[in-house]
């Protein structure tokens, strides 16, 4: 009755359908959550939305991310927009920065859009940048200028040192 090709196994064809997809067809927008009770150290990297209740001692890179308000973070935060309500130690790059009321940073900011809460603690600098993510951040993005040392210069290996002598008003009496 039906005339098909007899080439093609009932098994065969079963298997062509049922195949995935190639895995870039398939990405999902859902979140990605790491829980409360997580505890990573290492470096996060993502494409997409990132939700971070735990802690982290590395960095993050990810196209949206959103820290909550018991998320720790000790390391630099790169994305396209970033909600900050936790406590975050390090720089943070981002197109968009919210810092909510709850947050706190330590670092520096660079940024192309901002916006703070009243109640939100921030300590370090704030740089607007027109692409924050194209520039580069540490210290080999600044010129290689020398740096200052704060210490004494040491004497000089040829001279003996100084032999404490008294001082001028204690010899007085002898004139």
């Amino acid at each position: 009755m039906f005339k098909g090709n007899k080439d093609v196994s009932p098994s065969d064809s079963m298997s062509q359908s049922s195949m995935p997809t190639k895995r870039t067809a398939m990405k999902s927008r859902a979140p990605s959550i790491l829980s409360g009770d997580l505890v990573l150290t290492g470096s996060i990297v993502s494409e997409g939305e990132v939700q971070l209740d735990g802690s982290v001692d590395g960095d993050i890179r990810a196209g949206s991310l959103i820290i909550g308000e018991d998320a720790v973070v000790t390391g630099e935060v790169y994305a396209e927009t970033v909600v900050i309500r936790g406590k975050v130690s390090g720089s943070v790059r981002a197109r968009q920065v919210q810092l909510a009321a709850t947050a706190r940073i330590e670092g520096d900011i660079v940024h192309a859009a901002l916006s703070v809460e009243s109640g939100a603690f921030f300590d370090g600098h704030c740089r607007h940048s027109t692409d924050p993510l194209a520039e580069k951040s540490g210290p080999s993005a600044t010129t290689s200028a020398p740096k200052m040392d704060s210490r004494p210069p040491a004497p000089p290996a040829n001279k003996p040192a100084a032999v404490d002598q008294p001082p001028l008003a204690a010899n007085k009496s002898s004139l």
